[in-house]
């Protein structure tokens, strides 16, 4: 016996979910961190520099950074914020003085994503100058210390404020937390070390912070923040300027890559060449050597 079956088409409408399920992803600027112990060590102004015959560096292996501000300039000739501002973190007052939240703050690695927006936002554009505020980096070190057996040398983590000023409530470094609730200016750091199986921590705050600026006779950056600025290039390394026409089909991908050449920097004390708290040995600088924005 054959038995009819009607078939009806559903009219039902799709819930905003499953719209959202079925929408292309919009093309987005995206930035992401490149730490390149390699690159050219440079100093405030954008020269080359070397070291004074009493001080030592070293290149950190990085393990996170954050940035705070993001923007995107013109020419030579535009002030620091009449670009295009794409990024500023949350700050709080919480300390006393307006202070980046750290609590508030996104860290990552190396090769990761640390901001996006949607092309569309932005609007067309042709821009010159990247400039990236840094925050925040921690980072490992080699020290020496001499109860260490054997060559005297271990492994030891630095975690680095270099922004203009930041609202810390608590910290960790590596496995130990450290407690502030306050502010604390460009510079303070926190060092997390052992030795004999026995955890240390010191905190300090270093004198100097290098922030890279090979634009500061036209644009000149305040004293005390850390927004860094580079000329965009292509992927190539000849200088360029970062095009948006505004109606992309593909995301744009910047690779902001830092220069952590030597950028940990010590006063020497017996001429070792290895940084050792313990001999007195005092944290100078700790500021990046230097920018190189590109596009993939």
């Amino acid at each position: 016996m054959l038995v009819a079956v009607t078939f009806f088409a559903s009219c039902k409408k799709k819930t905003a979910e499953e719209e959202n399920q079925t929408t292309i992803a919009e093309p987005r600027l995206i930035f992401k961190f490149k730490f390149d112990p390699t690159q050219v060590r440079l100093n405030n102004g954008g020269g080359v520099s070397s070291l004074p015959s009493n001080h030592r560096a070293q290149s950190p292996r990085m393990n996170k950074m954050n940035a705070h501000y993001i923007e995107l300039a013109q020419n030579d000739l535009t002030a620091l914020g009449a670009g295009k501002i794409l990024f500023h973190a949350p700050e709080t007052t919480l300390g006393g003085s307006t202070a980046i939240d750290f609590n508030q703050s996104v860290r990552v690695g190396d090769g990761q994503e640390f901001f996006s927006i949607p092309l569309k936002n932005i609007g067309a554009g042709v821009y010159k100058w990247l400039r990236v505020s840094l925050a925040y980096q921690n980072y490992d070190i080699v020290f020496k210390d001499a109860n260490i057996p054997g060559n005297h040398l271990a492994t030891g983590t630095i975690a680095s404020f270099v922004g203009y000023n930041t609202y810390i409530t608590n910290y960790t470094i590596k496995n130990q937390s450290q407690t502030v609730n306050s502010n604390k200016l460009q510079g303070y750091w926190g060092f997390e070390n052992q030795v004999l199986g026995q955890n240390f921590v010191q905190t300090g705050q270093s004198a100097s912070t290098t922030v890279v600026n090979p634009n500061f006779q036209n644009s000149p950056i305040p004293a005390g923040s850390c927004v860094v600025t580079a000329q965009f290039v292509k992927p190539g390394g000849l200088p360029s300027q970062l095009v948006i026409v505004g109606n992309e089909t593909q995301d744009i991908v910047v690779i902001v890559s830092l220069s952590i050449n030597n950028s940990f920097e010590w006063l020497e004390t017996n001429n070792d060449n290895y940084f050792e708290p313990s001999a007195g040995d005092q944290v100078v600088d700790m500021g990046i050597r230097g920018m190189i924005p590109y596009w993939q």
